[in-house]
């Protein structure tokens, strides 16, 4: 695999940022950032560390525990965040869609760019296909990196688990059905980075998860 990926997991969500380049640096060693959601001077002096040029920044949906170290770290860098267009109001009033007291404060953000799923990005030497997978938010995307078998898919799937739903604008049979279309598309041996657990792939969570069963019944 041409992937190097580093995993950060950070805030008191335990969420998973991922700093990703190519495999050996590259000769101009950009990087892209998914989902910097707690913890910007840990993500920042990983940055530093590998002597990267963070090319972007990517979001796939924006619930605070994903996006709460955006706004420093693209101040830090430069890089311009893609953000999906439906929930462009959440990264621009972080705050007002914390649902819970005890968390933050955050900084808001007015993103570069905005996707919707179709799209297909050229970011640090990869091509990115942007695929729209609601269900656990309305906006929410995953990024598809085309030839790596590997998916950024935030908070679709998880190691024998999904995403909840009962958050504003979560719908159970929706988030099932941009599973299915993940499943449909991928390999079984296409690696799962999600926002929380570890990493996991397609084949085992077709074979053991137990909020799939669903969809070998419908």
């Amino acid at each position: 695999m041409a992937l190097d990926v580093r995993m950060f997991t950070v805030g008191p969500v335990q969420e998973n940022s991922f700093l990703i380049r190519r495999a050996g640096g590259g000769e101009d060693n950009r990087a892209l950032l998914v989902d910097p959601g707690e913890e910007a001077p840990k993500l920042l002096g990983a940055i530093e560390a590998l002597g990267v040029t963070l090319d972007a920044i990517l979001l796939t949906h924006c619930h605070f525990d994903h996006i709460g170290a955006v706004a420093p770290v693209a101040r830090a860098t430069g890089a311009p965040v893609y953000c999906p267009q439906l929930e462009v109001p959440l990264l621009q009033d972080i705050m007002a869609y914390v649902p819970w007291p005890g968390f933050g404060p955050f900084e808001n953000h007015d993103p570069e760019h905005t996707v919707a799923g179709g799209e297909r990005l050229q970011l640090a030497g990869f091509d990115i296909d942007v695929l729209f997978t609601p269900g656990h938010s309305p906006g929410h995307v995953t990024y598809a990196f085309d030839g790596e078998s590997a998916l950024f898919s935030g908070d679709v799937l998880f190691q024998q688990s999904i995403g909840r739903t009962d958050l504003p604008g979560g719908d159970h049979a929706t988030l099932l059905a941009s599973i299915a279309t993940l499943l449909e598309r991928f390999d079984d041996d296409t690696v799962v980075h999600p926002g929380h657990m570890g990493l996991t792939t397609l084949g085992a969570e077709r074979a053991t998860n137990p909020f799939l069963g669903e969809l070998s019944q419908s």
